[in-house]
């Protein structure tokens, strides 16, 4: 049990099977897009003999090892900052043009769910924790960066309509951005068949017990993924307001969605998220002359816990606020784009250079 949040070990799936799985056997998915647009994921086995000597004996031991992938169907500014996460903090660029830094202070999660276990060893091993998991976000960041991906974390309580939301943006952006989903959600790959259903890739990832992912997760499920460059990325992750705030996926963004049918002062009650998070998405506005939500009062304790947040007000269902949205995205993916193409270059005119002198030697 992780001292952490109080998550199992050894419950964590993909695309239905262990995650151990994936550990020996990464990448093993084989997509191929149609002509509309739409992906597709094959299953397919793999089956290998070993041969083992034993004194004057030998025995052939045959190992068939199936997977099973799901069938996709049819379907600006930028900005360098840095993540503390306890003594160490990692820079990583988004693309938007004014400089800041989030310091996010992790309180001893692990107190709640550990009563009995001393403080100073709850956060001792929260720390080691944290470490590794920031660790592999750093490796997953490079990665993101390497392939100009513009990777967000979808974080919010369950029922907010982040999947709601994320099919509508799927098929908006249908023609104008390449795309991938991984979505987390504790049982069922139903959020990812409604991805699938829009012609989308997507992986689910099955986190048993636990409440959030982390970046081992999402390290084990890039590889599930067609290897796009240059696109979105969106990291859905577990309907939950606590424990998705202190682990770093090495997404850009941590993109908070909060609807009107739930409290305004929910930004008061979890700060760590929404302190967390760059952008809030304000959902479901449509139903505002149904509900009791105060639009203003909810952005306004949202800045008093990130002054820096920026604040779209969206209805997935009408469509309202969309653009926004969308238009945001568009200048996210554009500048994860030129990072790539300007690192690129940079590194010719390095290569150039060092040829050149040994060319005067």
């Amino acid at each position: 049990m992780c001292s952490t949040c109080g998550c199992g070990h050894g419950e964590v799936r993909i695309d239905g099977s262990p995650i151990e799985a994936h550990d020996k056997d990464q990448g093993s998915s084989h997509w191929h897009q149609h002509e509309d647009g739409t992906w597709h994921s094959h299953t397919h086995a793999h089956e290998h003999t070993h041969t083992h000597a034993h004194g004057s004996e030998q025995h052939s031991h045959s190992h068939a090892h199936t997977h099973d992938h799901p069938h996709a169907h049819e379907g600006a500014h930028s900005h360098d900052h840095a993540h503390g996460h306890g003594d160490h903090e990692h820079p990583h660029s988004h693309g938007f043009s004014h400089d800041h830094a989030h310091s996010h202070d992790r309180a001893p999660l692990g107190a709640v769910h550990a009563p009995d276990v001393p403080t100073a060893r709850v956060i001792e091993i929260e720390r080691d924790l944290l470490e590794r998991n920031d660790a592999i976000a750093r490796q997953n960041r490079r990665q993101f960066a390497d392939r100009g991906l513009f990777a967000l974390n979808l974080v919010s309580s369950p029922g907010s309509g982040k999947t709601t939301l994320l099919v509508r943006t799927i098929e908006a952006l249908r023609s104008d951005v390449p795309y991938a989903v991984i979505e987390g959600d504790q049982q069922t790959e139903n959020d990812a068949d409604r991805i699938r259903e829009t012609g989308a890739p997507a992986v689910q990832i099955n986190t048993g017990k636990g409440c959030h992912l982390d970046a081992r997760m999402v390290a084990q499920a890039l590889p599930r993924l067609p290897k796009l460059e240059d696109a979105l990325l969106f990291i859905e992750n577990v309907g939950n307001l606590v424990c998705p705030a202190a682990f770093d996926l090495g997404e850009a963004h941590k993109v908070a969605i909060l609807s009107v049918t739930e409290g305004a002062d929910k930004p008061l009650k979890y700060p760590d998220m929404f302190h967390a998070a760059d952008v809030l998405l304000i959902n479901k506005i449509d139903l505002l002359p149904h509900v009791d939500f105060d639009v203003e009062q909810a952005i306004a304790y949202a800045r008093r816990i990130q002054p820096k947040l920026v604040v779209m007000k969206v209805s997935a269902t009408t469509g309202e606020g969309m653009d926004a949205w969308l238009a945001w995205l568009k200048r996210g993916a554009e500048a994860a784009r030129n990072a790539r193409l300007n690192d690129i270059q940079a590194l010719r005119q390095k290569i150039a250079a060092l040829e050149a002198q040994l060319q005067a030697r």
